[in-house]
């Protein structure tokens, strides 16, 4: 299951006119027997959400205020996420005459025009308020707090990941709440900008919307969304041609294979700090301890022991942690049997939390052999979001080869590896251009899409602090170089690197400089040698300038540069 919660709105999305109609009550009742979890993210106070909807025992939890109370209706605790509104403001606007005028726990809620006496309450006391609207509704909350941060609250109680929620709602205020979830939903009532910031819109308004919803849900995990949820696909690299190549982070298996020191690791690794970056959660095993200095995962066992599944479930129990499973310990021939009971749980995990949302499975034929069998119950074609790395796909076992939806094959010959991998699964190998490769260099097959093709693979983050470093400070050969000449060939200066692009451009005069500006030099020089689209990108806008003076050219190129590459991170 990958949806395993569902964040409605109340008001315009669940309820019309305040009530939620009987159809939408068993809709929810459904939701909630088909083992998923139910919160409400509404911007009522609690004592009007229960007069209004006595059902809310449906809900797990309940985030009220726009996010500013956490309500367990289960064991009636209400939860305050900010301070209270300062009295000196609430008497300030009943001064004022501002009516009507609702205080909360945390909330001070009125309705249009009042919003201009209100900021002018809060300028003149010097209080650090924040202003939501929702339609006619004007809130006042202490800054940072909003409906996604009180689902964030909600989740975490909940140990449930956003990347696992749908949301769905029809206003101003529900826009932070949509964005913070996986899938994003609006009713077909909803505000035209809400409609434009979603991933889909119902047929059916309020209620007969979220029961459309809720029908999709329980009958295909809103697996025929999919392909509308780029906005969270991770970065492979580009193509020969600067095309962006995506990895869609749910629903895929990815084979990683080449020879030893072919910098399969150094791959792996950028993938999983982008996966990472965006909130999914890994379950890494490391036989041979490649991974044991990862930044971004707690590692588990050495070199003495491996770590219980136990011990690895404890630390998944958290939707912000990742785990990297060492097992240096462990007697090779051992190794398929831990893998095995360990994936067997892991797969227990997803199916009620949906996480791990990748497992990484590094010398997958010490993990799967050829003749892997699979826990009961379990289905090789029930494994996704598995990263399998190699050097042997011949040795894998068959049956989970034929998962795999995309083949990277580095090294000095990566057609023989798609030859071995195609021999195993039995797909013959379309032709294509090989290649000489090297550690970021790969030939990437969607077996199932389109022939393979080269791929310039995105490096991790220490692998392009080190390009910075050779780009700002080291050595590039001459015909790397950037050559200040200016219009009459009077000058050959040479700058190797970018800090000594900079002096001399600061040295060189005004005719020198604005020669190479306007014939394209710089931007051709960063998109070429330094092979930084971006940097070449300012450098264009800044020739197309014209009338910028000479020293504010050169001021604007620097600082993109020491944006770039010479300040601290």
């Amino acid at each position: 299951m990958r949806y395993v919660a569902l964040a409605s709105d109340y008001d315009g999305t669940l309820a019309l006119d305040g009530q939620v109609d009987e159809p939408t009550i068993f809709a929810l009742q459904r939701l909630r027997a088909s083992g998923r979890r139910l919160i409400l993210v509404s911007g009522r106070e609690l004592e009007d959400l229960l007069r209004v909807f006595p059902q809310i025992t449906l809900c797990d939890l309940a985030v009220l205020e726009n996010g500013a109370l956490l309500y367990h209706p289960a064991s009636r605790k209400a939860q305050p996420l900010g301070p209270p509104p300062p009295a000196a403001f609430i008497a300030a606007l009943q001064a004022r005459g501002v009516t009507p005028l609702s205080v909360g726990r945390v909330i001070v809620a009125t309705w249009h025009p009042n919003e201009t006496v209100v900021l002018e309450v809060i300028r003149e006391l010097g209080l650090e308020l924040q202003v939501i609207f929702n339609k006619g509704a004007v809130m006042v909350l202490p800054p940072g707090i909003n409906k996604a941060s009180g689902l964030v609250a909600a989740l975490r109680e909940l140990s449930i990941s956003p990347h696992n929620v749908v949301a769905v709602g029809d206003a101003e205020n529900d826009h932070a709440l949509l964005q913070l979830c996986e899938c994003a939903v609006a009713v077909a009532n909803a505000l035209p900008s809400v409609k434009t910031a979603v991933d889909w819109v119902t047929q059916g308004d309020h209620g007969a919307g979220v029961r459309e919803l809720i029908d999709r849900l329980i009958a295909t995990d809103l697996r025929d969304l999919e392909p509308r949820l780029t906005r969270h696909h991770i970065l492979l690299g580009e193509r020969e041609d600067g095309t962006p190549v995506q990895l869609p982070p749910y629903g895929v298996n990815v084979l990683l294979a080449g020879p030893s020191g072919s910098g399969k690791s150094t791959v792996a690794t950028g993938i999983l700090e982008r996966l990472i970056a965006q909130g999914y959660q890994i379950c890494g095993i490391d036989p041979e301890g490649d991974y044991e200095h990862f930044a971004g995962a707690i590692v588990l066992g050495d070199r003495h022991r491996a770590p219980s599944v136990e011990e690895v479930l404890e630390v998944l129990a958290r939707p912000d942690q990742n785990v990297v499973v060492n097992l240096l310990g462990l007697p090779l021939e051992d190794r398929p049997a831990y893998f095995n009971a360990l994936l067997a749980r892991l797969m227990e995990l997803r199916t009620h939390t949906g996480r791990p949302h990748w497992i990484v499975a590094d010398e997958t034929h010490h993990l799967l052999p050829p003749n892997w069998a699979p826990a009961t119950g379990m289905l090789p074609q029930d494994l996704q979001g598995l990263l399998m790395i190699t050097v042997h796909p011949n040795q894998i076992a068959p049956a989970v080869l034929t998962t795999v939806d995309l083949v990277l094959a580095i090294g000095a010959d990566p057609g023989a590896t798609l030859q071995q991998f195609g021999a195993t699964v039995g797909q013959p190998l379309p032709p294509f251009a090989d290649h000489a490769g090297n550690a970021l260099d790969a030939i990437a097959w969607w077996q199932r899409r389109e022939p393979p093709f080269r791929l310039r693979v995105a490096p991790p983050a220490a692998e392009r602090q080190r390009h910075r470093r050779k780009y700002a400070e080291g050595e590039l050969g001459p015909d790397k170089s950037f050559y200040f000449r200016g219009p009459e060939d009077r000058l050959n200066l040479r700058a190797q690197n970018l800090q000594l692009f900079m002096q001399l451009a600061e040295g060189v005069d005004d005719a020198t400089w604005q020669y190479h500006l306007r014939r394209g030099d710089y931007a051709r020089w960063f998109r070429e040698s330094i092979g930084d689209a971006e940097l070449a990108a300012v450098a264009e806008r800044v020739a197309a300038q014209a009338e910028l003076p000479t020293e504010e050219s050169r001021a604007a190129i620097r600082r993109a540069i020491e944006e770039r590459y010479t300040r601290p991170a």
